[in-house]
């Protein structure tokens, strides 16, 4: 579509790059004979593909993914890994992060938690959730930093509490300390029936009160986690090792 020069700037004065950039692509032969609204239509839906696309890599590059190249739709399902299909395709439709559940993924070491982890963020962002992803060692330090600060903690509980989708990765790895476990518990509290957070770890949730301390504050976390979660374990099987390059010798 031919657009005067006036009309292009004001358009680019009012932030609808991406419109009149759709209007311009438009195929004037294909178009001639087409409504014009039936042209304003079709840029229209141009545009916010356009938009929707940018939308979604700016809020996953916000998110952190360790893997920002993990995705669900090429989740390895071979047989050793005995994932449930039918957990998985909760995870596809986010259906999860409306009923305010959390996942519990545990597993053993190298079967996949983290990287399926950061497909389910990445899934999250595509549906339009704010989503981070975080490891508990670098919780910790923020938690460190932020104690030293001027109502410092509490502004680090809120920034964690308004994320529609948290993960917190390497969890229990290392046992809390006491600082951690009150921070913990604020963050589980603001968090509990609201959002959803993904849990980490290659400890089976029978483990976690122990791990936690083991007293009523650990009580009090788990009782924020457990009762509204899925359960999902990645298994034994190692799949660093599958996907590792075989190596030559001479």
């Amino acid at each position: 579509m031919i657009i005067d020069e006036q009309t292009r700037r004001k358009l680019r004065l009012m932030g609808a790059d991406q419109l009149l950039d759709a209007f311009e692509r438009q195929d004037e032969r294909a178009c001639a004979t087409m409504p014009v609204n039936e042209r304003i239509m079709l840029a229209v839906d141009d545009a916010y593909s356009t938009w929707a696309d940018r939308k979604i890599t700016a809020m996953g590059k916000r998110a952190k993914p360790r893997y920002p190249q993990a995705d669900l739709r090429t989740l390895d399902l071979i047989d050793e890994r005995k994932l449930d299909r039918n957990a998985i395709n909760q995870l596809q439709s986010c259906a999860f992060i409306g009923q305010r559940l959390n996942i519990l993924l545990t597993g053993a070491t190298g079967s996949g938690k983290s990287w399926l982890a950061c497909a389910i963020v990445k899934q999250a962002c595509r549906n339009s959730y704010r989503s981070l992803y975080t490891r508990m060692p670098d919780l910790a330090e923020q938690l460190d930093t932020a104690t030293g600060k001027p109502a410092g903690v509490r502004k680090l509980v809120r920034k964690y509490s308004t994320y529609t989708l948290l993960v917190l990765d390497e969890w229990l790895l290392d046992k809390p300390d006491e600082r951690m476990r009150s921070f913990l518990l604020e963050i589980m509290e603001h968090r509990y029936d609201t959002v959803s957070t993904v849990f980490v770890t290659q400890y089976p949730v029978k483990d976690w009160h122990e791990r936690l301390g083991g007293d009523v504050t650990a009580d009090a976390i788990m009782d924020r986690i457990v009762h509204n979660s899925i359960t999902i374990n990645t298994g034994e099987y190692n799949m660093r090792r599958h996907h590792a390059h075989p190596t030559t010798t001479n």
